[in-house]
């Protein structure tokens, strides 16, 4: 993970400015704020991650302590940013607002029940969990793909515990504050200067332990399931888009939200048409006459036929564009162009006659047209 040193979140060097950390702020929490951000949580983590790191080095009393280290007996200032002397991962220590919050007005273990751990739950629960995401995948033809087309969908996936709601505990119980970490979720341990912190070896991390587990589930406050879903795959997809279902991902843990269902696309291809980019493209062959005297030629499109005029004397692999005819442009961006690929079709063999026809216009053509590489 990166490091969650508060120079590093919020983008700036270790000398910076109080001005120019506010700047860098007030940068961040527009990006990131949930108002922004509607449902993306990792957005949400972020805006906590930079407001945690806000706390310590937007307060110049507080910089002040970490940059001498006096902050979880670590030397702040001794390192470059993420350094050995200055840095600390938020998985080694169980978020770094968590720590943050410990220090600075959030409270310690010795709160008791109201007070906020990981996650935002209360130490007299289990903290909430998001669900995990879920990917699967829809094999669909090359039409499909074009117009659009709702596909049936089974995804196994778990759901909350009927019987305990997703506690993990038999009803009429609930889970416990951890006895060992007192419901942080962390333990801690000195070592000379350096102080590590880890997951709590009893509740593996999550404030909280079951004594009386839920006859169902038997603890885990999941269920497994399958859900059948009708996929609305739009238009424009190509082979290994992704298409999101926001909230059909995995169940959230202890009234966590769910995860996302993530969508993959396995495109048949087309016999004649080949997707280049936003794009599409057929070979069109050409005969030697079409191609010296020109032509009046049948082509294919997405809806029908269409007629293009072929110019005299065009040239093998020459590619003629009908803008806006492609597919759709995935975002709503419009439609890619139909390009086609003039191919000049030589014949394998000859009979007689063509013999004869090829003879007398080599005689009338006359010039060399590889003279001028040697001129």
């Amino acid at each position: 993970m990166t490091p969650s040193d508060p120079y590093k979140i919020l983008g700036v060097e270790r000398k910076a400015s109080q001005d120019e950390i506010k700047k860098a702020h007030r940068k961040l929490v527009r990006q990131y704020h949930p108002d922004h951000n509607p449902g993306d949580a990792k957005a949400e983590e972020r805006f906590k991650e930079i407001q945690a790191a806000y706390d310590v080095v937007g307060d110049p009393d507080k910089r002040k302590q970490f940059d001498r280290g006096g902050m979880f007996g670590m030397g702040g200032g001794g390192g470059g940013a993420g350094g050995p002397s200055g840095g600390f991962s938020a998985g080694d220590f169980g978020g770094f607002q968590d720590i943050l919050s410990n220090l600075f007005g959030g409270g310690g273990a010795a709160d008791g029940a109201g007070t906020r751990g990981r996650g935002g739950a209360t130490a007299g629960g289990p903290r909430p969990e998001r669900g995990a995401d879920l990917e699967s995948a829809v094999a669909i033809s090359f039409e499909q793909a074009i117009a659009g087309a709702q596909i049936p969908l089974s995804v196994a996936t778990t759901q909350p515990c009927p019987t305990c709601r997703g506690t993990g505990a038999k009803p009429g119980t609930s889970p416990k504050v951890c006895p060992k970490c007192q419901g942080r979720g962390i333990e801690s341990q000195g070592q000379g200067l350096f102080s590590i912190s880890q997951p709590c070896s009893r509740c593996h991390g999550s404030g909280a332990i079951i004594e009386d587990p839920c006859p169902t589930c038997h603890g885990a406050g999941q269920q497994k399931t399958v859900k059948n879903y009708k996929v609305n795959i739009p238009a424009g997809v190509r082979e290994g888009s992704r298409v999101r279902l926001a909230g059909k991902g995995e169940a959230g843990r202890n009234g966590g939200p769910p995860g996302d269902l993530y969508v993959v696309t396995h495109v048949a291809p087309s016999p004649i048409f080949e997707r280049k980019g936003d794009n599409l493209e057929v070979e069109v062959p050409l005969t030697i006459p079409e191609a010296i005297r020109g032509a009046d030629v049948e082509v294919p499109t997405l809806n029908g036929r269409k007629k293009l005029r072929v110019a005299p004397g065009t040239k093998h692999g020459t590619v003629q564009r009908l803008r806006g005819e492609g597919p759709q442009k995935l975002g709503g961006k419009g439609k890619g162009d139909l390009h086609y690929k003039f191919v000049i079709d030589v014949p394998a063999t000859l009979s007689a006659e063509q013999s004869e026809a090829v003879e007398k216009l080599s005689a009338v053509m006359g010039d060399d047209p590889r003279a001028r590489l040697f001129s």
